[in-house]
């Protein structure tokens, strides 16, 4: 069922501006993980009888001292959701985390990881993102009662340059930047982002529907972190969402299976680039 939510999207280089931009919402940024409705278990097609519904709105609520906000909807519907945007508009709210109306987003939109994004890339987005279907879904108004604005990520504080890096260990940060893979496994147990003193250690407690789950250590260190997993331990964990000991990951980790569409190449390099993370206990 993957290859119907694909579209697009293949093993094969990308050669439109929305091919591209599909390869990169379908299979890196994973978008439909906060903004497509799913039911319970449900992790690779959205909730419902069909997957018309895609992109209208996610069922996470996210509830802090700071504020409560909902996966908004993304379709091009004029209404309810961002067809009257312009161009500008999504590139603005994507870097900058600032809507058309002049409205800071929460950081659980990763606006200060998608700075990164190569001008070709941000177009690319774009361009897919005005493509996907109108679907009229009245999220709920998002309640914001202080301001908000994330640390910069070290690397990403702008766009990585015109071109995707070649080099494995510099396009796997890329990818996994695009992925969001630090918002969680740079996070401390207080719910804080340090992308400086907790560098891939985890260790954060994420509650859902699911349960609840500590974010595990990505670093390099063999007995705390993956620097004892094989190549293909850490491939099965990110494209099925199973564990070194044969368990299944819960989410929000499990619907990383959706990076099992991404290029060999590609996964390859999100390898490399952990590989490259300083061990950490």
């Amino acid at each position: 069922m993957l290859g119907v939510l694909c579209g697009v999207v293949s093993s094969a280089v990308a050669e439109t501006p929305v091919e591209r931009g599909s390869y990169l919402v379908n299979a890196v940024m994973v978008c439909d993980g906060c903004h497509s409705p799913r039911g319970p278990g449900d992790l690779a097609i959205p909730s419902g009888l069909s997957v018309e519904r895609r992109f209208s709105g996610g069922v996470e609520v996210w509830e802090t001292p700071a504020y409560t906000v909902h996966g908004s909807n993304i379709t091009t519907d004029r209404d309810t959701g961002i067809g009257s945007w312009s161009g500008v508009d999504i590139k603005r709210l994507m870097t900058e985390g600032i809507r058309p109306d002049g409205v800071r987003v929460a950081p659980q939109m990763p606006y200060h990881f998608y700075r990164i994004l190569t001008p070709g890339d941000l177009d690319a987005v774009t361009s897919y993102l005005k493509t996907i279907k109108p679907v009229s879904n009245e999220m709920p108004p998002p309640v914001y009662k202080t301001a908000v604005k994330p640390p910069p990520l070290p690397g990403a504080e702008t766009s990585i340059g015109d071109t995707v890096p070649t080099d494995p260990v510099a396009r796997g940060f890329y990818l996994a930047t695009l992925a969001n893979c630090m918002g969680c496994h740079s996070r401390r147990p207080d719910g804080v982002q340090d992308f400086r003193n907790w560098w891939g250690k985890g260790g954060f407690e994420i509650k859902g529907e699911f349960g609840s789950v500590v974010v595990s250590n990505i670093s390099a260190h063999r007995e705390k972190g993956v620097g004892a997993r094989t190549d293909a331990e850490l491939k099965r964990a990110l494209t099925e969402g199973i564990g070194h000991d044969g368990r299944l990951l819960k989410m929000p980790m499990a619907r990383q299976v959706y990076l099992s569409r991404m290029t060999e190449q590609d996964l390859n390099a999100v390898i490399a680039w952990m590989r490259s993370i300083p061990p950490i206990e």
